[in-house]
């Protein structure tokens, strides 16, 4: 299990929003947190911490007037910590290259890969062909529906018709190098994790896993590592003092290395 610093950016500023409260409408979000210092900030910490395999998530849409903006914060970061940090949002096979170019060691996916709700396998080789397998992180961040959890895209505004199983983390690890699970009912909350999230994780083979939402005590992390079988990686935003919370980072690090 390893600790995976985020940096999430909304309307241009670093932010820790409640994740269901997303919206494109107005480019609005429910704030926990919104930071004085922008991305670049952030990713000096995660370095000089050696905390590799940080997300940086771009919040707005590419329609959105801040997502320029938020374009801008992302390449600060990666330019102050070159291959320690991870990019998504608004990311296709156009855009991709860039990203890595700029230093990102992966590029963050979710809507480019889903069509009609469905899983589109023409996009996923493509963005898989244009960065390398190595470079490509599937974001598969999950939504409660009835007794299952389905994958959302746009934002987690929207339901695909596809559930999150253990069988499809095996089918889809042929084409990237890991995943980013947010569950997204809890995301910002800071009220405990989902458990059944985290066993869907946990049971697949062979993949690796970052885990984020509602992560709020030590407790949590603990469980986290149990459920997770020491092999589920953890995020953490709302919850982490570097983002107003009452979780200590370094006692978080240890907690997680124990």
């Amino acid at each position: 299990m390893r600790f995976r610093p985020c940096i999430d950016i909304h309307n241009g500023q670093v932010k820790q929003i409640v994740g269901g409260t997303l919206l494109d409408e107005n480019d609005q979000a429910k704030e926990n947190f919104v930071s004085s210092e922008g991305a670049r900030a952030y990713a000096s910490i995660y370095k000089q911490l050696g905390l590799f395999g940080g997300h940086v998530i771009l919040l707005n849409g590419k329609e959105s007037s801040y997502y320029k903006e938020d374009v801008r914060q992302a390449m600060e970061a990666l330019k102050e910590f070159p291959g320690g940090l991870m990019v998504g949002g608004g990311i296709t096979d156009e855009n991709a290259k860039e990203f890595i170019e700029a230093g990102a060691s992966h590029v963050i996916v979710t809507s480019y890969v889903f069509k009609d709700g469905q899983i589109n396998y023409h996009h996923l080789q493509k963005i898989s062909d244009a960065v390398g397998k190595e470079h490509l992180v599937l974001d598969l961040s999950c939504r409660k529906r009835g007794d299952s959890y389905y994958v959302v895209t746009d934002r987690w505004q929207k339901f695909t018709k596809q559930q999150l199983t253990t069988t499809l983390l095996e089918e889809l690890s042929t084409y990237c190098d890991e995943f980013l699970i947010h569950a997204v009912d809890v995301e910002g909350m800071a009220n405990g994790i989902e458990e059944e999230v985290v066993t869907i994780l946990a049971n697949a083979k062979g993949i690796k896993a970052t885990y984020a939402g509602g992560v709020s005590s030590y407790k949590d992390i603990e469980q986290l590592k149990t459920l997770g079988k020491n092999e589920i990686d953890v995020t953490i935003g709302s919850a982490l003092d570097l983002f107003g919370g009452k979780l200590e980072l370094k006692q978080v690090l240890l907690q997680v290395k124990r």
